[in-house]
């Protein structure tokens, strides 16, 4: 009996890390495309004036 719940037990750890692992790549896939936009309308946007750029005063 114990070796069937040390089993089942197992095959839980198993697919809780393999429902993980899915997850973390969803959203890391939604992360890039939301940091792919951002680039994008930062480079459009602004004057030229990015983050690194002196100012004139």
């Amino acid at each position: 009996m114990l070796l069937w719940i040390l089993l089942l037990l197992l095959i839980l750890v198993i697919f809780g890390f393999g429902f993980t692992m899915q997850a973390l790549w969803y959203v890391a896939a939604v992360l890039l495309a939301v940091w792919l936009i951002a680039f994008v309308m930062r480079g459009r946007g602004g004057g030229g004036r990015g983050r690194f750029s002196r100012s004139r005063g």
